[in-house]
């Protein structure tokens, strides 16, 4: 897609055009687009977050699976409370685990008591 197709993409999607943010989102996903996703997810637009929830757990992006996750999001706090165990992140579990997530606690407990 050349850049003056896009930027016209993008003029639809920001006029509304639902199937050009669902085109926007797929060329995104496509592209490993971290940027663009977040726009979407930032929307609220729930197809996106969960896009970019998936690439940021492929990229082992922590920074942005605590991003959404202090946004309330679950999936998102899944995620992250997978990869930090994985990690052996205590921090970003004890952070979890403070916040009153027990599946963090219980993961902090499991791997102290390794």
């Amino acid at each position: 897609m050349t850049d003056p197709d896009l930027s016209a993409l993008r003029d639809r999607a920001d006029s509304g055009d639902a199937s050009a943010v669902d085109e926007l989102i797929e060329l995104a996903t496509d592209r490993g687009d971290l940027e663009e996703l977040r726009r979407f997810s930032d929307l609220g637009n729930a197809t996106a977050t969960d896009l970019l929830i998936e690439l940021a757990t492929e990229r082992d992006d922590m920074a942005e699976l605590r991003r959404l996750s202090d946004q309330g999001n679950a999936t998102a706090t899944d995620q992250l409370i997978e990869l930090a165990t994985e990690h052996d992140d205590m921090a970003e579990l004890r952070r979890l685990a403070d916040q009153g997530n027990t599946t963090a606690a219980d993961q902090l407990l499991e791997l102290t008591a390794e």
